[in-house]
């Protein structure tokens, strides 16, 4: 299946650059609002119901918002994940599409950050140290080995929602906390430090799937976010 070839213009030349000092920097997030493309919006807008996201628990609004970011982002693949933090943790509530393939490649568990609520994420921080989830959008970037295993760096695309998750460590990586036993036990999954967590099992296909300069959107029915963010703004907003 070939790429569309909304992807193949205006994407990203690379995502880290090298310092004199030899350290990668992150990619500059823009000032202005996001130049919006009508094209992606009207060429995906039926995957809702292809897919039968309803039926998997996704409501029309998150991903509708998911793919007004993504008409203003032009990711270099064409991979769009969702995490649906408007739904408790005990349910599969991460959906990873390939929108060339037109195929929900994964519906699973995710967890959110310690101090945004126990069984429902309520809060949610851009600050160092404050242990909660950030919403909004979000750029893969690379994988890497850490102490969870294989984890893929995140860069948080919103100024002041978001744009301290790769300096925060925010990173997309496997936990043992991430299964139905723990559910079982505790009627939610366990938590972490700020991080979209994902079962160990399926961490490293999830990875694999999304490294590399996709859009991944963390959603919730936050009227603050909804309101500031940029990349949900009127598509007709003058920049």
């Amino acid at each position: 299946m070939l790429i569309s070839p909304h992807f193949g213009f205006l994407c990203l030349l690379s995502f880290f650059f090298v310092n004199a000092a030899g350290r990668a920097d992150l990619p500059p997030i823009a000032h202005t609002i996001p130049v919006y493309s009508a094209s992606i919006n009207a060429e995906f807008a039926d995957l809702y119901d292809v897919l039968n996201l309803k039926q998997a628990g996704l409501e029309r609004g998150p991903f509708e918002y998911a793919l007004r970011g993504l008409s203003k982002i032009n990711p270099k693949r064409p991979v769009l994940s969702i995490v649906d933090l408007s739904q408790p943790s005990s349910r599969k509530r991460l959906y990873v599409i390939d929108l060339s393939a037109r195929k929900l490649l994964f519906h699973t568990y995710v967890s959110h950050g310690r101090n945004s609520g126990q069984l429902m994420a309520e809060r949610f921080s851009n600050q160092h140290e404050s242990y909660q989830s950030s919403l909004g959008f979000y750029r893969t970037l690379g994988s890497y080995q850490g102490k969870h295993g294989l984890s893929l760096q995140l860069q948080g695309l919103e100024r002041g929602v978001n744009d301290n998750a790769f300096g925060r460590a925010i990173v997309l990586h496997g936990a043992e906390y991430v299964c139905e036993t723990i559910i079982r036990q505790t009627g939610r999954l366990g938590r972490s430090q700020g991080c979209p967590a994902v079962s160990p099992a399926l961490s490293q296909p999830i990875i694999n799937a999304v490294k590399g300069g996709s859009c991944l959107f963390i959603y919730a029915p936050d009227a603050g976010y909804l309101h500031k963010s940029s990349y949900l703004a009127s598509p007709y907003t003058s920049a």
